[in-house]
């Protein structure tokens, strides 16, 4: 039997991810800041624990509780909604740390057990803001871009011991982590300037086309585990696999 860690399980895609897992009959190993039992109760295959991935402490804490795994699902992440010009470096760094150095930390502290195995899989957890620009949004997409480049390289250096590394890049979901995990990194970051912009862009969130839920995102996440060829990039959505095949078609010209 299979065990998937999987960090930022407290709402959204890390819940529905780790709800799946475990109906799967997988052990999962769900993590969040804060555990809460009325968020996933107690169960048999399943482990919850506290992990802040952006403390090296909590990191190796969580790693030695959970003993050897399978598979490694970074999606814990948080959104951040405004004009670059007046998000202070501080909120830069916030942001940062908890997209990118926290999925890079997050995996160094895994790699070992998979390397000396050679086995095992790194899930990472980006989105299509890094398949098609828009606009207000340069801070979370530079995050995510990030990992991007930061797994696809990945993926050759570890595949030579066997240890795959994998991309899912899940689309616009009105409900999850992006919305309700921007709180103050919204609030004053956008300038009467950039006003007209910003009204244009809430009203084109407020009316979407296809968009995706938080369970398009699990069983994506799903199918990436159990993938064993070549393929890095999954995405997840409609609205995520629609800018994928735009994406493509325009490198393809």
């Amino acid at each position: 039997m299979k065990t998937v860690l999987i960090t930022g399980c407290s709402s959204g895609y890390g819940l529905e991810t780790a709800r799946h897992f475990h109906a799967q009959g997988w052990n999962v190993i769900a993590t969040m800041r804060t555990p809460r039992e009325d968020v996933l109760p107690k169960a048999e295959r399943l482990r919850v624990l506290a992990l802040d991935v952006t403390s090296a402490e909590s990191i190796n804490a969580t790693v030695e509780a959970s003993g050897p795994i399978d598979v490694l699902v970074n999606n814990a992440g948080i959104g951040a909604f405004g004009a670059f010009e007046a998000t202070p470096m501080s909120i830069v760094r916030e942001v940062f740390e908890t997209n990118t150095f926290g999925v890079m930390a997050m995996t160094q502290a895994v790699v070992p057990q998979f390397r000396a195995r050679r086995s095992g899989l790194v899930i990472n957890v980006t989105s299509s803001a890094t398949l098609a620009p828009m606009p207000m949004v340069a801070l979370y997409t530079a995050s995510k871009m990030a990992i991007e480049g930061f797994t696809a390289s990945l993926a050759f250096e570890l595949g030579i011991f066997g240890v795959r590394v994998k991309l899912v890049e899940p689309g616009y979901g009105p409900t999850t982590r992006f919305t309700s995990n921007s709180g103050s990194r919204v609030e004053g970051r956008i300038p009467e300037a950039y006003a007209p912009l910003a009204q244009r862009i809430f009203a084109a969130l407020e009316q979407p086309g296809p968009v995706t839920a938080a369970s398009d995102v699990a069983e994506v996440v799903w199918r990436a585990a159990n993938d064993t060829s070549e393929q890095l990039r999954f995405p997840a959505g409609p609205d995520a696999v629609a800018l994928a095949a735009s994406a493509s078609a325009a490198q393809a010209r």
